[in-house]
C-alpha cells in the first residue's frame, strides 16, 4: 500500500474517489468537493488548506479521508472556540488543526472512505496516518464532524472525544401529498401553516423547480445575486460563487433543486437545495424583494413538496433553527469526534462534553414536547 497526502482533488481519479461511496451524497462525491477547490472557495484565503490523505494499493484507490488543514473556525458549524481560548490562555498553539468535513456545509455524511468490506484494516490506516501528521506538523489536533454513524461510533470505540449538538429534519412518512402531511399536524399548527402559504400565493408568486440541466445561466446569475445578498444583509463572508453553482450544477444535474420564486415577470428569490437518492438538503437562501412567510415557502414548504412527490425519506434543511419545528421538522441528533494531540486539556475537554451532551439532552426532550405532531400529544 501507498499512502499520500494530496494537496488537491486534482491528485486522484473522480471515478476511484466516487467507487467508495457507500451512498450518493452530493456533498461527497469528487464532483462538489472538486468545484470548492478550483473555485477558490475552499482554499487558504478562506482557512482551508487541502490536506487529504489517499490510500493506493497497486495504483487504485481503496481509502481515502476528506481533510483540511485549518487556521480559523469558519465554516464548520461545530464551535470549538471555548477550546482554542483555553489553549491561548495557557500559552499553547490550537492552530493549525486538522479537520474532516465538508466545508461550508453541516451534513452527515462518509469522512473515512474505503474499500468494502476492508473497513477493519481501513480505518485504522486512516485514523493512525492522521494521527502521525498531526504529531509530526504540530497540529493541535483532528476533529471529524458530521460523519456516519458508523464512523462516528467506530471513532467512540477509539476513544475520541464525542460531541452532540441538534438539528432539525422533516421525516416522510409515506404522505401522498402535502395535504396528507398537514393531516398529521395538530389543527392549530395545520391553519397556520395554509395561512402562510395562501399568503405568498395572494402576493402573485410563483414558483419553478429547477435542476441543473433546466436552469440557465440567468437563473444561476439571479440566484447568485440573492445568495450574496443574504451574506451582506448578516454582515457575513461570501465564500461560494457563481461559477461553483454552475459547475455543480453541469457535473451533479439530477442532483440540484433550484427552487426560484417569481413576481409578475421578475425573479425575487431563490433557494438552493441539493438531492442524493434517499435525503434532500436544503443550503443556501435569498431575496431582494420582501414577500410575508416567503422564506417559509421557499425553503420549507416546497423542499417538503419536492420530498413527497420524489419519494425521499428525510429533508435536511441546514443547522439551527427552532421555528422549524411548528412546520414538522423534529430535533435529530448530530455527533462529531475529537482526537487532541496533547494530553493538557484531555480531561477538562471531556468533562465539557459530558455537560455538553447532557445540555444537549434536555434541550431535545424538552422540543419533543412541543412537536406539532398529533401522535406526539396522544
Amino acid at each position: 500500500m501507498e499512502i499520500k497526502i494530496l494537496s488537491s482533488f486534482s491528485e486522484v481519479n473522480c471515478q476511484q474517489w466516487n467507487a467508495l461511496l457507500i451512498e450518493n451524497n452530493p456533498f461527497v462525491r469528487y464532483e462538489f468537493l472538486n468545484a470548492l477547490e478550483v473555485n477558490a472557495c475552499a482554499d487558504a484565503k478562506f482557512g482551508w488548506i487541502p490536506r487529504h490523505i489517499a490510500i493506493f494499493e497497486n495504483n487504485e484507490l481503496i481509502a481515502a479521508c476528506l481533510l483540511y488543514e485549518k487556521h480559523n473556525t469558519y465554516g464548520e458549524f461545530v464551535f470549538d472556540h471555548a477550546w482554542s481560548e483555553a489553549y491561548q490562555r495557557n500559552g499553547l498553539a490550537y492552530f493549525p488543526k486538522l479537520v474532516s468535513c465538508i466545508p461550508f456545509n453541516p451534513i452527515q455524511g462518509q469522512r473515512f472512505l474505503c474499500a468494502p468490506g476492508r473497513e477493519g484494516e481501513l480505518f485504522p490506516s486512516l485514523l493512525n496516518t492522521i494521527q502521525e501528521i498531526a504529531q509530526k506538523y504540530q497540529y493541535s489536533s483532528f476533529h471529524c464532524l458530521f460523519s456516519s454513524d458508523v464512523e462516528q461510533d467506530w471513532f467512540q470505540e477509539q476513544g475520541l472525544l464525542s460531541r452532540h449538538d441538534c438539528q432539525f429534519h422533516w421525516f416522510n412518512d409515506k404522505y401522498q401529498s402535502f395535504d396528507d402531511f398537514l393531516s398529521k399536524l395538530s389543527s392549530r399548527k395545520r391553519k397556520n401553516i395554509r395561512k402562510e402559504r395562501e399568503r405568498v400565493k395572494q402576493a402573485g408568486v410563483t414558483f419553478r423547480i429547477l435542476n441543473g440541466s433546466t436552469a440557465t445561466d440567468k437563473d444561476w446569475q439571479d440566484f447568485t445575486r440573492f445568495y450574496l445578498k443574504t451574506f451582506e444583509d448578516k454582515w457575513g463572508m461570501a465564500t461560494l460563487n457563481e461559477n461553483f453553482f454552475k459547475q455543480v450544477a453541469r457535473d451533479l444535474p439530477e442532483q440540484i433543486v433550484l427552487v426560484l420564486a417569481d413576481k409578475g415577470d421578475k425573479c425575487i428569490a431563490g433557494a438552493l437545495m441539493y438531492r442524493s437518492d434517499t435525503n434532500l438538503y436544503g443550503r443556501f437562501w435569498g431575496c431582494d424583494t420582501e414577500v410575508e412567510y416567503l422564506h417559509f415557502e421557499a425553503c420549507y414548504y416546497q423542499g417538503i413538496d419536492y420530498c413527497i412527490e420524489h419519494g425521499l425519506k428525510k429533508f435536511e434543511p441546514g443547522a439551527q433553527g427552532e421555528h422549524k419545528i411548528a412546520r414538522g421538522f423534529v430535533p435529530t441528533l448530530t455527533r462529531s469526534s475529537h482526537w487532541l494531540s496533547a494530553p493538557y486539556f484531555q480531561q477538562a475537554i471531556l468533562q465539557f462534553t459530558e455537560h455538553e451532551k447532557s445540555a444537549v439532552k434536555n434541550y431535545m426532550d424538552n422540543l419533543h414536547q412541543h412537536l406539532p405532531y398529533k401522535s406526539a400529544k396522544s
